[in-house]
C-alpha cells in the first residue's frame, strides 16, 4: 500500500530544540507549533484532523519512533549547528539518511535546522553564513519546482532564522528557491524529500521572542535587531507552505 492509498498520515516530529519559554506556555514544545500549523493546512485542504496521526519524539534525548509506524517524519528546526558532531546531530543525520537510503515508503519534510540535516544526509556542505544571520519574514524567489509546490506563487514570504547554510544542491534533489544571503532555500525530491531553510511554523510572536533573546545575549547586534524586528509582523505563507507538506505526503 502506497502512502496515497492510506487515509490516515502517520507524521511523526522530530523535535531537535526546545521553544522559548513564552513560547513554550502556549504550545508546549515545538511539536504542538508545528500540529497547529499542519492542522491550519488541513484545514485549506479540507482534510479531516482526525486523517492526522501526529507524534512528537525528542532527537536530543535520542529518542525515535519506529518507521514501520510512521508514514513521515519532520525534522524541526533548532539553534544546534548541523555540521557539528554532538551525538544526539550525528544520530540524527544518520537516521534520516537511513530513511532516504535504505527504505522508499516513509517520506522526510525538514525544516530550518532540519532542511540543513537533509543536506547533510546526502553529503551537502553545511557552513556558516559569512554574509551572517537572515531572519524575520524574507521572500523567497522560487525555482519552477518551487513554484509547483507552492500554489503556483513566484514569491514566498516566509520567516527564517539561521546563519548557517547549504552551499550544494545534493545529487537527486532539487533546489525550491534562493534568497541573496542563502542560495539554497529548499529541496525537493519527489516522493522522498520536502525541505524549507525557513520557518512556515513561526508566528509574529514567536519570531519576535527568539529575536529578543538573541538581541539581549549579544548574538545579534541592537542595528541587527531593529532592522529583523521591522518585518517580523509582515504577511508570511506558513499555511501555503502546510499545504505544501501536506500535498507532498498524499503524492
Amino acid at each position: 500500500m502506497t502512502i496515497s492509498t492510506l487515509r490516515r498520515l502517520r507524521i511523526a516530529i522530530l523535535e531537535a530544540d526546545y521553544p522559548q519559554p513564552l513560547t513554550a506556555s502556549k504550545y508546549g514544545s515545538y511539536g504542538g507549533v508545528f500540529v497547529k500549523l499542519l492542522a491550519a493546512g488541513a484545514k485549506e485542504l479540507d482534510i479531516p484532523v482526525g486523517d492526522l496521526t501526529i507524534t512528537t519524539w525528542d532527537v536530543q534525548r535520542e529518542i525515535y519512533p519506529c518507521l514501520e509506524d510512521v508514514d513521515a517524519v519532520l525534522i524541526t528546526g533548532s539553534r544546534a549547528n548541523a555540521f557539528d558532531n554532538t551525538p544526539w546531530i550525528v544520530k540524527l543525520m544518520e537516521f534520516t539518511r537511513k530513511i532516504l537510503e535504505e527504505q522508499s515508503r516513509v517520506r522526510v519534510i525538514g525544516v530550518c535546522f532540519g532542511h540543513q540535516i537533509i543536506g547533510r544526509a546526502l553529503e551537502a556542505n553545511i557552513v556558516r553564513n559569512i554574509d551572517g544571520w537572515e531572519a524575520s519574514v524574507t521572500p523567497v524567489h522560487l525555482s519552477s519546482r518551487g513554484q509547483e509546490l507552492f500554489d503556483g506563487k513566484y514569491v514566498l514570504n516566509i520567516h527564517q532564522m539561521h546563519r548557517d547554510v547549504i552551499v550544494r544542491v545534493p545529487e537527486g534533489t532539487e533546489n525550491l528557491g534562493s534568497t541573496h544571503l542563502c542560495q539554497v532555500q529548499g529541496l525537493y525530491a519527489q516522493k522522498r524529500l520536502i525541505s524549507l531553510q525557513g520557518h512556515p511554523e513561526f508566528t509574529s510572536d514567536i519570531a519576535r521572542e527568539i529575536l529578543e533573546i538573541r538581541k539581549k545575549n549579544g548574538i545579534i547586534t541592537h542595528a541587527m535587531f531593529t532592522e529583523m524586528i521591522r518585518k517580523v509582523d509582515d504577511k508570511h505563507d506558513g499555511v501555503i507552505v502546510a499545504c505544501a507538506f501536506l500535498n507532498f505526503l498524499r503524492e
